[in-house]
């Protein structure tokens, strides 16, 4: 081969390395962002924020964390769906944004099965049914036993219509057969001390909300909406034990734009795996209220759709209506 055949070979080569994709291997290169849906301060972001540093570390990049709250997850959905695929813009999110939000929308800004895939599910987030320390019943079948006796007359703070708080009230109440009266309040900041202050009888609220005003003796702990007992209060009994398949603890899980690469979708996950088996993340997730499980995107995928199928029956139930 002469030497202009040479030159162009060499140059045809340069132009296929420069236009090829890049390798799986040179990822990431570049910092990479984890959306949370909702303000500072609450369980997606407080996960975020225990994940980030040690995937930080494993992935060889930054991981910054950016609250993107608002529209019920569309904000944080829209940028999503305006960033490539290419796994340097994840969303780390909660079941209730996947499954809920639609449901109250009438033209939803996004849909969860079609816009993200599934990369990681972190762990699942359980409720404890909490009641006010001067109400009669100490146990689940006590406040059965006084329910039915006295149809109607005591009631159940929420975080609001549509809440998980409110469905799996609802989905209780329909298992048990017993009526409750739902009294709705902006935010578990404010149905937790209402129902420690005795304007509520009863609430489902996450551990860290609870668990003071019960060592201190203002609030009681009957039941979780989880199907296993939890290692926070192993003692409590699920409301599975008495209703047969009912789990309402709500997913917490990683996606990214559909599209994005399986391989960059496996990496992370199998990262994400790793440090949710970690003995001081397991520590830190369960005082966030999160039973750790880090499993990957066929798992996740899975919840997703059971959790979906629950929510929506409970919506029913509650007689949802969208806006």
């Amino acid at each position: 081969m002469n030497r202009a055949a040479w030159l162009r070979l060499a140059a045809a080569c340069l132009t296929v390395a420069a236009t090829a994709p890049a390798p799986a291997q040179s990822w990431p290169s570049r910092p990479i962002k984890l959306l949370v849906p909702y303000s500072p301060g609450g369980l997606p972001d407080t996960v975020a924020r225990v994940l980030s540093l040690p995937l930080q570390t494993a992935l060889g990049q930054s991981v910054v964390v950016e609250n993107k709250p608002g529209a019920g997850g569309a904000i944080a959905a829209s940028v999503i769906a305006q960033s490539p695929a290419d796994g340097y813009t994840l969303l780390l999110t909660d079941g209730p944004m996947l499954a809920i939000t639609p449901l109250m929308m009438q033209r939803p800004a996004y849909d969860a099965a079609k816009d993200f895939a599934a990369v990681a599910l972190v762990g699942t987030a359980p409720l404890f049914l909490a009641a006010n320390a001067r109400l009669r019943a100490n146990t689940l079948a006590e406040l059965v036993a006084q329910a039915k006796a006295e149809p109607g007359v005591r009631n159940y703070g929420s975080s609001g219509i549509g809440s998980i708080h409110h469905l799996s009230a609802e989905a209780m109440k329909a298992g048990l057969g017993i009526e409750l009266t739902h009294i709705p309040f902006r935010g578990s900041g404010n149905s937790v001390p209402a129902m420690v202050g005795g304007d509520v009888d009863l609430v489902f609220a996450s551990p860290p909300s609870l668990m003071g005003f019960v060592k201190s003796g203002q609030a009681k702990l009957l039941a979780i909406n989880s199907a296993r007992r939890s290692p926070l209060a192993p003692e409590v009994p699920t409301l599975a034990e008495t209703i047969p398949g009912f789990d309402f603890a709500f997913t917490v899980a990683v996606l990214a734009k559909t599209g994005t690469p399986p391989d960059l979708i496996d990496r992370i996950s199998a990262e994400i795996g790793k440090i949710v088996r970690q003995p001081e993340i397991i520590e830190r997730l369960h005082k966030a209220g999160v039973d750790p499980i880090g499993a990957g995107p066929q798992q996740l995928a899975k919840a997703l759709r059971a959790e979906s199928a629950r929510i929506t029956a409970a919506a029913k139930l509650a007689n949802l209506q969208s806006e």
